[in-house]
């Protein structure tokens, strides 16, 4: 717990939410947009937080919570972890956005090119939307080819290339994508097939993480398979590790299957919440990186660099995913307890370190909802269809503080009957 000065306003705290949100609809369309959009949350669920420190968050209406969003992945050794902040601050103080990029964006390059298994190089952006067009772009430049496969239900960002909400994207932005089943062997030598000898890159997941739906790891069969279907085609084999990247494994999120690819897409956790990604390869894309034009005016900003520097070096210190798995496991095996105990089944799927709670046939997340409010009110920030996240500030004193407020939630949804 950290003492945080709450807004002397007259407002009662519990209003504080609502009001902003009637502030924002009249000046951002919806009043929030994309993933973060109060839609995808239950009613009762905070839109807007004050402060954040660890493993808990803080919202406006001065309510705190155990965080299993980790916003959503970015934070993975802690919200406001001194180390990585005084990173920043020092690099703050010399320059962030200037006419170039600082020093500390070699040392991070030399950093990650240390740290990641296949990489022999590395280029910087801001987000995972951008990481992942790059990685592609460079597929295409490499190649001469267009067609790029990507599983059913994945997601690898926002632009109209990938994004899976239709509105305001055209056909022809998707003109040369073609689709596999995950883990369906099959299913992606089909999809191969299907670009008769125009196959630019296979885009996989560093596992099955779709929305609302049961989690699958990469089965080595299928990590197998999209190597070697890539090898005789002359594709790109491209992860996308935006999501799960250092979590799962340090070095790649497929290294534990035996696979590596050839290009890699990293972002939320790279620098513990300060906005920066990375696209990775090996040498023989390193030419055509050099050749296609891909670039922002906050890419070179020197202070997220700092933050990544710092964020990376904690990681390896603290040898960051087996600190998560442990998390994780008692993360898992509690709530598994809990389930039995109040006879509601569930399913949890994916690595340990991302837990996927879902509840059996519950096809319109009403026990989702009435769970997740329910531990909510408990001091439990959980998300009833998303994946969420853990990180290196998850001591098992919070495990169990979180598996707490869960008692209530699953209390709520049994008396639903």
């Amino acid at each position: 717990m950290w003492n945080i000065g709450g807004k002397d306003d007259g407002m009662i705290p519990n209003e504080r939410d609502a009001a902003l949100r009637a502030r924002a609809k009249q000046v951002v369309p919806g009043g929030m947009w994309g993933h973060q959009n109060a839609a995808n949350l239950p009613e009762g669920y905070p839109q807007f937080f004050e402060s954040a420190r660890g493993c808990r968050i803080r919202d406006v209406n001065g309510r705190e919570y155990v965080d299993l969003m980790c916003s959503f992945g970015p934070m993975v050794v802690g919200h406001q972890h001194p180390e990585v902040e005084e990173a920043a601050r020092r690099q703050a103080e010399r320059g962030d956005c200037q006419n170039g990029p600082g020093e500390v964006m070699v040392e991070l390059a030399e950093l990650m090119v240390d740290t990641v298994a296949h990489a022999d190089w590395v280029q910087f952006q801001k987000n995972g939307t951008d990481a992942t067009t790059v990685c592609v772009t460079i597929a295409r430049a490499a190649t001469g080819k267009r067609k790029v496969l990507v599983a059913r239900g994945a997601y690898h960002g926002a632009a109209p290339w990938c994004t899976p909400y239709p509105a305001g994207v055209m056909t022809e932005d998707r003109a040369h994508l073609l689709h596999y089943d995950y883990n369906d062997v099959a299913s992606l030598t089909a999809a191969v097939g299907q670009a008769e000898g125009d196959l630019a890159a296979i885009v996989v997941s560093a596992f099955r993480h779709d929305l609302a739906k049961t989690q699958e790891l990469p089965t080595p069969e299928f990590a197998r398979a999209a190597r070697a279907l890539c090898d005789a085609t002359g594709a790109a084999l491209i992860l996308d590790d935006v999501r799960a990247g250092f979590r799962l494994h340090l070095g790649g999120s497929w290294e534990p299957v035996g696979v590596r690819p050839d290009l890699s897409a990293f972002s939320k956790a790279i620098a513990n919440g300060h906005a920066l990604a990375a696209a990775t390869g090996n040498d023989r894309f390193r030419e055509a990186a050099t050749k296609v034009f891909t670039t922002g005016s906050f890419w070179t900003g020197a202070v997220a660099m700092a933050a990544a520097v710092a964020t990376l070096k904690v990681m390896r210190r603290e040898d960051a995913p087996a600190r998560m798995e442990e998390a994780g496991t008692r993360f898992r095996q509690g709530m598994d307890a809990l389930a039995a105990k109040y006879g509601v089944p569930i399913e949890q799927s994916g690595p340990v370190q991302m837990p996927m709670v879902l509840f059996t046939g519950d096809t319109e997340f009403r026990f989702a909802n009435t769970f997740c409010v329910a531990a909510l009110a408990e001091g439990g920030y959980f998300h009833p269809k998303h994946n969420m996240f853990l990180s290196t500030a998850h001591a098992p004193a919070d495990i169990d503080a979180v598996l707490h407020a869960a008692d209530a939630g699953f209390r709520a949804v049994a008396a639903l009957g």
